[in-house]
């Protein structure tokens, strides 16, 4: 049986471990080709690259910094001369930073702005010709219920997403004649690297324990009470790039228990 995705070719950005990777490995398993992209160890990476690899398509790691413009615009060229270009974007990659505006680093918003905002305006700049050479495209960014609704000690994240959602939602209206849908998807709290890492700091910044942290401040805003899990956004990633969503797009769609119902 034809896979969904074969023939397709799929850039997955911070996809070396959690949402990314969960992204990643569906759209492989529905046949798609893939790059990822992200850092960590060399040994881990290659590992996953091969797991991927072993559904049956070409996986391909590639290591570029996705605060660096040039580098973004270098890797789809290099995409475009391995694999013919890319048709599925996933933008991805993204850090957190906890702290009050007065004592926020400048180099942390800086970065923040850069890697969960700018570095998707690179992406789709570089991408948008390649899927209209195609006629067919799916550009799916990570948002997040912060694009929705704001929490205290994270403005650079908050604003990066609520821009990620207006970049998204004009990128549609540019290109929806051209066979190409801009989504986001804006899970809640999910539990991977970037949530575990930011519990110390919001530690910190509230003088709570790390108990008090998971049950009265991740969770607390989401009426499940229960974390969203990587798979269950991977799934509604792979959704978006099938034929039943062709008229999804410019959307923003909530995975947050309940969080932004209110």
């Amino acid at each position: 049986m034809t896979k969904m995705l074969a023939g397709k070719t799929a850039l997955v950005t911070g996809s070396t471990s959690g949402i990314g990777l969960a992204m990643a490995t569906v759209l492989a398993g529905a046949g798609a080709n893939i790059i990822i992209n992200g850092f960590g160890d060399a040994a881990a990476i290659e590992t996953e690259r091969a797991k991927l690899a072993a559904l049956g398509v070409t996986a391909f790691y590639a290591p570029t910094d996705m605060t660096d413009g040039d580098a973004i615009a270098a890797m789809f060229a290099d995409a475009a001369t391995r694999f013919g270009g890319v048709d599925i974007l996933v933008n991805n990659a993204g850090i957190q930073h906890v702290a009050p505006i007065d004592e926020f680093p400048v180099d942390k918003w800086n970065q923040i702005i850069a890697l969960n905002m700018s570095a998707a305006f690179h992406a789709m700049r570089a991408v948008i010709p390649q899927m209209k050479a195609r006629k067919w495209g799916r550009i799916i960014s990570t948002a997040s219920a912060h694009s929705k609704v704001a929490s205290p000690f994270k403005s650079a994240y908050v604003t990066a997403k609520h821009g990620l959602v207006g970049l998204s939602k004009t990128a549609a209206l540019e290109v929806a004649t051209h066979g190409i849908t801009v989504n986001c998807i804006s899970p809640g709290y999910v539990w991977t690297p970037l949530v575990e890492k930011q519990i110390p700091d919001t530690m910190a910044a509230r003088g709570l324990t790390r108990e008090q942290v998971i049950n009265d401040v991740l969770l607390e805003a989401q009426p499940t009470k229960a974390f969203v899990t990587s798979d269950q956004v991977a799934a509604l990633a792979l959704y978006l790039c099938s034929d039943a969503a062709a008229q999804i797009t410019g959307a923003n769609l909530s995975i947050d228990g309940g969080w932004t119902a209110a």
